[in-house]
């Protein structure tokens, strides 16, 4: 009777920090924060409580730089829009807009991870929760910038708009009560920035 080898996971072949945050992610997106025990992400990462607990001290830490990397993702948009578009403030606003339309498929099976932690974890001294408020307002004020440099005579009304827009078209996804949502959000935001714009030939105004 011939041997049976087995092969090692492809889980097996990342370092363990970077094992145990892929399990953790894939388990909160799936069945949320507090569904979800240290055991059940050690045996997804195939490790221990043990290794965990040598990685994270405690598993609000673990939810916390879970949010970081997620954060990081949307900050890296930011700064990837002001290199395809260096100058073009308006470009660079819709590039941000385009980069949650395209995401907006991922959010109608797991929903938002910013919107899900937060209704999971009602206690603003969490890490996790401050995490995502120190996030959430530095993307405000990056957006605010990025009006401010379109030439928008009042650009943080102009990004409280966008950013109610943004996030709505992500709750309007996961509720699956708006269609073409990805369309609709491209078009309520353009239309945001060209009603904000000063008429051209104003002392403040820009050209794309």
């Amino acid at each position: 009777m011939a041997s049976t080898v087995r092969r090692p996971s492809r889980v097996a072949k990342l370092p363990p920090r970077e094992r145990i945050l892929d399990a953790a992610e894939e388990l909160f997106q799936r069945e949320g924060i507090r569904r979800v025990g240290v055991q059940a992400i050690a045996e997804k990462a195939e490790t221990t409580k043990m290794a965990i607990y040598r990685h994270f001290e405690t598993k609000d830490e673990l939810v916390a730089e879970w949010m970081r990397i997620v954060a990081a993702d949307y900050q890296a948009a930011f700064d990837r829009v002001r290199t395809e578009y260096p100058g073009r403030p308006r470009e660079q606003i819709l590039g941000l807009a385009r980069f949650i339309a395209e995401g907006l498929p991922a959010v109608s099976h797991r929903g938002c991870p910013f919107i899900n932690t937060l209704a999971e974890l009602p206690d603003r001294s969490h890490p996790a929760r401050q995490v995502i408020e120190k996030h959430k307002a530095h993307q405000t004020r990056r957006l605010v910038g990025m009006c401010t440099e379109a030439g928008l005579p009042d650009p943080e009304q102009a990004a409280a708009e966008i950013t109610f827009v943004l996030e709505g078209a992500q709750v309007s996804t996961q509720n699956g009560s708006i269609d073409q949502a990805g369309d609709r959000l491209m078009r309520i935001v353009e239309g945001i920035v060209d009603r904000h714009r000063p008429p051209l030939g104003s002392p403040r105004a820009t050209v794309d």
